[in-house]
């Protein structure tokens, strides 16, 4: 395995994920920002963001795949999130266990979470980068 993923002393531990991601392959893998299309580029899941976050985690799990990896080979995300406020974290939460589920991982590599006033659609909610290493 590419990554490790640690909290080290002195810093505090999160749930949801690890404070730092230790690389040590030599494959980079760069994901754009992925957000709740299918397919053939219809919306997933419009109004809900839960349904959104779910998504967009399973396009990345996708575009890994096509790279020859996995969610365990991520080292880092980025996360942006359309009109942010704290209590949106439970759908974001919920989306993120939900895809977990269907992907098979625990994701919890170092993430940075960003409100944004909008994304390119109207309709998108939430927009998901990945950064990934792999051997």
């Amino acid at each position: 395995m590419a990554i490790t993923l640690v909290n080290p002393d002195g810093l505090p531990e999160i749930d949801v994920y690890r404070q730092v991601s230790i690389a040590s392959g030599s494959k980079l893998v760069f994901v754009a920002g992925q957000v709740a299309w299918d397919a053939e580029g219809a919306t997933v899941g419009a109004g809900d963001l839960a349904a959104q976050v779910e998504r967009c985690y399973l396009n990345i799990g996708t575009a890994l795949a096509g790279a020859g990896g996995s969610f365990d080979d991520v080292a880092k995300l980025t996360v942006h999130v359309v009109d942010w406020t704290p209590d949106k974290m439970p759908l974001l939460l919920e989306g993120i266990s939900r895809a977990a589920a269907k992907l098979g991982v625990t994701p919890v590599p170092p993430a940075t979470l960003l409100g944004v006033a909008a994304l390119d659609v109207p309709e998108h909610l939430v927009e998901i980068e990945a950064v990934a290493v792999l051997d």
